[in-house]
């Protein structure tokens, strides 16, 4: 054990050595010495938000397992002996990070910072305390612009290019962590492009510059002196993680809640599903890369512009699309109305659409949900009907002719590729499904060990299916 906390403390004081030799070193790179001059250069263009927010409540409050019902004996018992309490209004407080968009005083932050504020407080950093109001919030960046009205021009930020980081770059953090004030602290871009699962624009810069509560909403800043993410998340219990919206995407969204006070982003109406390899297989693709189509919004920009359904979109505007999330995220990042181009695989075939894009409706989901579509043995585990009106009424479909599926096993292979009763099955290998004939023709033609791909219905979303056949055909509508 002692040979153990030997090493452990070797290995720190190492590591410490080690990044600060190679900190100092991308310093000297950057004509400094030390990292003072460039954080007393920046400093000025980062505030302290302070928040008051107001809930109301009882000044007792207790969680009852009978929470909800009629007749809660809880709740009889202490308007009985206390009587009915008045609900009282509770103030709660936080803080938060921000940085100087402009010098007239518009000052950028997380909207998760300010979202529930009923008095907003910016602090500069020479002690002056100003009163912001809230100018936009846009929740699916998470981002908030505020306007305060300073005494003098301010410093504001200067803006760099997140579009051209490289994972090892040096970065600050500059915040407000655990409300101590200014902090500075070093680090590196460990890694870009993450989803923490937060939505569908997910697409942090990860660093290992020390991010805590309370930094929320400051800057991220490359050793040039611009800013290239805002800080945001972190993982509970994780060290040396911390995360970042890119400001590319950030600089986009304000400068829409600056001139209108909301954020519209470009819509394309399909609904996409990741390749995964089973797909890949089923439709002859080399490699599981792009956005494969799985249904079309009626009359949105991507029917018009003659995408359909089965389409594997690879490329948007020039960029590759090596993954569906980077879809969504591409398109969102242009306005409605403009004028671009889809470049898609048909059958094994490329070709180029020209495309104007709409704007992106509330309701609208551009994912489809995801379904693994995990092989394992022994057939498909499925059992299908045609759809009658019993049926129908049974499982609610609005879909009057077909086959659905009404059984599927536990552990099969259609369950772990995530069917469930209720899909209708639109075509199987790109053929179309629909009666029972139809089902049992396609399935007689696939072999033992061939991947079938399914195309389902699942409420109102059309979703690609592939799973690997191992087994028995089996009788009477089993695959």
């Amino acid at each position: 054990m002692v040979r153990l906390a030997r090493i452990s403390l070797f290995s720190l004081i190492f590591s410490i050595v080690f990044t600060s030799f190679f900190q100092a070193a991308q310093a000297q790179q950057y004509g400094y010495n030390s990292l003072s001059p460039l954080v007393k250069q920046l400093t000025p263009s980062v505030v302290n938000i302070s928040t008051t927010s107001v809930s109301k409540g009882r000044n007792f409050s207790y969680e009852s397992p009978f929470e909800g019902r009629e007749g809660d004996p809880f709740n009889d018992f202490f308007d009985k002996f206390f009587g009915e309490m008045p609900e009282r209004e509770f103030k709660g407080r936080g803080l938060g990070s921000g940085f100087i968009f402009s010098e007239d005083g518009y000052i950028i932050t997380n909207n998760h910072v300010v979202e529930r504020a009923t008095d907003i407080k910016v602090i500069l950093e020479n002690g002056e305390i100003y009163h912001a109001d809230v100018i936009g919030t846009d929740p699916k960046s998470d981002l908030a612009l505020l306007k305060i009205e300073p005494k003098r021009r301010l410093p504001a930020v200067k803006f760099g290019n997140s579009d051209g980081l490289e994972i090892g770059d040096w970065v600050l953090a500059i915040g407000n962590p655990f409300g101590l004030g200014h902090t500075v602290t070093a680090g590196i871009i460990s890694a870009k492009g993450r989803s923490l699962g937060l939505g569908s624009y997910d697409d942090f810069i990860q660093t290992d510059a020390a991010i805590n509560p309370g930094n929320s909403g400051g800057p991220l800043f490359n050793f040039k002196g611009e800013i290239i993410g805002v800080n945001t998340a972190i993982i509970a219990g994780g060290q040396g993680i911390g995360f970042a919206i890119p400001i590319n995407m950030a600089k986009n969204v304000v400068a829409q809640l600056r001139d209108s006070g909301k954020v519209v982003r470009g819509w394309i109406g399909v609904y996409v599903q990741q390749i995964t390899p089973e797909i890949a297989e089923s439709i002859n693709l080399q490699e599981p890369r792009g956005a494969l189509v799985a249904d079309l919004t009626p009359g949105g920009p991507a029917e018009e512009a003659g995408v359909q359904r089965g389409d594997i979109i690879v490329e948007f505007n020039g960029k590759p699309i090596e993954d569906m999330p980077e879809l969504p995220k591409s398109v969102a990042s242009y306005a409605p109305g403009t004028r671009t181009q889809l470049k898609v695989l048909r059958n094994g075939e490329p070709r180029t659409l020209d495309i104007q894009l709409g704007e992106l409706p509330e309701e609208v989901a551009q994912e489809s949900r995801k379904l693994t579509g995990k092989a394992v043995e022994e057939g498909l585990g499925l059992v299908v009907q045609e759809i009658t009106p019993e049926v129908r009424n049974t499982f609610e479909t609005d879909i009057s002719k077909g086959v659905i599926i009404t059984n599927v096993a536990p552990g099969s292979t259609a369950a772990n590729a995530g069917l469930e009763p209720g899909d209708v099955i639109l075509e199987i290998n790109k053929n179309k499904v629909s009666n029972l004939d139809n089902y049992k023709k396609s399935m007689d033609s696939v072999s033992e060990g061939q991947n079938v791909l399914f195309l389902i219905r699942r409420g109102s979303t059309t979703i690609y299916v592939a799973l690997k056949f191992e087994g028995d055909k089996g009788d009477d509508g089993k695959g």
